[in-house]
């Protein structure tokens, strides 16, 4: 079973909260957890940004990546938001057994 993590940038721990709270509770992911307290630097709209944002680390099976990316898109405040797909390459069998029969 391939399994990913899913990187995601979002405006505020709440909305991090509300995100993870969500794909976790549709089973798209197994686990997911809020780094508060990021600062990114940005160009957006052709202009160099500066914001305090959160980050949300999700851990989901191969498959469910194109719909976490939809549910995320769809949930989220940005226009165009950071979701990033992530390889995980090893790790604990027992916990990536876990990620695999946590999610549909």
């Amino acid at each position: 079973m391939s399994i990913r993590m899913i990187y995601i940038t979002v405006g505020s721990a709440g909305e991090a909260r509300a995100l993870g709270r969500a794909l976790v509770h549709e089973r798209l992911a197994a686990s997911a957890n809020i780094i508060e307290g990021a600062t990114s630097f940005f160009w957006w709209q052709g202009e160099l940004q500066e914001a305090s944002e959160a980050v949300l680390v999700a851990k989901t099976k191969s498959a469910l990546v194109p719909r976490v990316i939809a549910r995320v898109k769809a949930l989220h405040s940005y226009d165009c938001p950071c979701v990033l797909s992530l390889p995980v390459e090893d790790g604990n069998p027992d916990y990536l057994d876990w990620v695999a029969k946590e999610t549909v």
